[in-house]
């Protein structure tokens, strides 16, 4: 991957879909904070291109963050997208201020002139619809630069200094509001800056394949697997690159999907021939989880009881020398504070860091550099079948955090047979690969019910069901009543423990996906 592009984060929400759209073009990218490049870290990295992220500061506030001046010297193309263009107006010397005219959301900017960034995308004289999120705005340029878009609200929403090819957008151009913001990415790393487009995830297999038996040598390694799809990519590439010096734990939580287990043990174990130890657990996971109802809580308490068994097994299977986590680009990124210091938990991540210091191993992590939907083609690119690599997000804590409040048998399996059945008619009206994430939850909450001629007092259940590009927003799907019907219908009658149905309808944000 000699053709690198450079994303620096000043903090934004959206920064991750920069990185998407780049990606998706053929360009391979990272995302670093701030305020860890330095002046080294820019010459290692050798950038074809660098964008400047948005950011929820102001440009105006002292102290307030900026891009190493080594960026505007290494004459390599510099986009910078918001606040990133706020910041590189004033490391130029131009100037920003706080405008009594602030833009959130749709926004319409008049081509005022052309540029290569504009190449074929769009024309001088055309209205084109975007996203904004600013407060603060423009009102000099540096020298060189000149405007080639205006809006109601930032007479510079974007700038170019073509020689330099320099760059400024005050809107999103990453986000699907902004209806042609990929072409616009796409003109920068291929035309401003001359990207062949040339990664490819059959040249990634190739390029991770050398990197692991390189790292690995002959030593052995152990990999976790859950049989979702990070961990049977992982487990599927590591087999390809270094045989049988890996060998597969697959601890079952008792916390799985219908059926899950065994169709786990079946692909890996008969199918790929992958050594493969297969360890039930779920008294154990269900003893510690016992009386406990805090979700966060639940989550260490499963990830260090599936520590615990994985240890275990590790040792009985005869030691090793590497250990393997299905460690997430977005995982990576989540986990480093642009801003140097603690950072919000919305949820622990399980990968980044959870290698424990007892285990002694040296810790493998293929995909570390991979988005989701780049793990599914990399899993097709391996030959993983469509019933593997197509499944739906599933947490590592299982159905654990889809019962809020205390974890019972008698609910998980109550929860189970719920959540199969929705499955079921969700593929059976061929909406499977329509939705991003579908399940069922089992609410702490028991409602007054009648079936025959008798009264219940039994669980309700939420249907969740949301589509997404990525995961990082999310809209409930739109089924039709008669649908809704039909599951809610065959979840109450076809098993005991349910007397209502509910449908969550609510987006990400404000919600998050899953329930915990």
């Amino acid at each position: 991957m000699t053709e690198r592009v450079l994303i620096i984060d000043f903090g934004s929400q959206v920064t991750q879909l920069i990185a998407r759209r780049v990606r998706e073009s053929g360009v391979y990218c990272e995302i670093h904070p701030f305020n860890l490049v330095s002046d080294t870290f820019l010459d290692d990295f050798a950038p074809k291109a660098i964008i400047l992220s948005g950011g929820p500061a102001s440009v105006i506030e002292a102290g307030s963050a900026r891009a190493p001046d080594r960026v505007f010297e290494m004459g390599v193309p510099v986009l910078g997208i918001c606040y990133g263009q706020q910041a590189m107006v004033a490391q130029l010397g131009g100037e920003v201020e706080a405008s009594d005219h602030r833009e959130f959301g749709r926004a319409f900017v008049d081509v005022t002139g052309d540029c290569a960034l504009f190449d074929g995308v769009w024309q001088v004289g055309d209205r084109e619809q975007v996203w904004m999120s600013h407060g603060d705005r423009v009102i000099a340029l540096p020298e060189g630069f000149r405007v080639v878009g205006v809006s109601d609200g930032s007479p510079f929403a974007a700038i170019a200094d073509d020689e330099r090819r320099f760059y400024g957008l005050m809107f999103h151009p990453e986000v699907v509001h902004t209806p042609h913001g990929a072409g616009l990415l796409r003109n920068f790393t291929h035309r401003v800056a001359g990207c062949t487009g040339d990664w490819t995830m059959a040249a990634f297999l190739e390029h991770e394949t050398e990197k692991v038996r390189a790292q690995v040598g002959r030593g052995r390694i152990i990999c976790g697997l859950s049989g979702g799809v990070d961990s049977s990519v992982v487990a599927a590439l590591l087999h390809h690159a270094i045989g049988e010096q890996l060998t597969c734990v697959f601890v079952d939580t008792g916390l799985l999907r219908q059926g899950e287990a065994a169709e786990v043990v079946d692909l890996f174990r008969e199918h790929y021939n992958i050594p493969l130890v297969h360890s039930d657990a779920s008294a154990l996971f269900l003893e510690r989880l016992a009386g406990v109802t805090d979700p966060e809580d639940k989550r260490k308490i499963i990830g260090a009881t599936f520590i615990d068994v994985f240890d275990d097994e590790a040792k009985k299977a005869g030691g090793a020398d590497f250990l393997a986590q299905g460690t997430l680009y977005p995982d990576v990124i989540e986990s480093v504070s642009f801003s140097g210091g603690p950072s919000v938990t919305i949820k622990s991540h399980h990968n980044v860091g959870g290698l424990p210091e007892r285990m002694n191993l040296a810790l493998v992590e293929p995909l570390r550099e991979l988005f989701k939907d780049e793990v599914r083609i990399l899993g097709r690119e391996l030959g993983l079948p469509d019933s593997v690599v197509g499944r739906h997000p599933f947490p590592g804590p299982g159905l654990a955090i889809r019962v809020p409040g205390e974890v019972t048998q008698d609910k998980i399996d109550i929860l189970r047979r719920a959540d199969a059945i929705f499955l079921e008619e969700i593929r059976a009206a061929g909406l499977y690969d329509a939705i991003w994430q579908a399940f069922a939850v089992l609410l702490p909450v028991q409602s007054v019910g009648v079936m025959g001629d008798a009264r219940t007092y039994e669980y309700v259940c939420a249907l969740r069901a949301v589509t997404s590009v990525d995961g990082m927003t999310a809209d409930y799907y739109p089924f039709d009543h008669a649908f809704l019907g039909r599951v809610a219908g065959r979840i109450i009658n076809e098993g005991k423990g349910i007397n209502r149905v509910v449908y969550d309808v609510t987006s990400k944000p404000p919600g998050t996906i899953e329930w915990e």
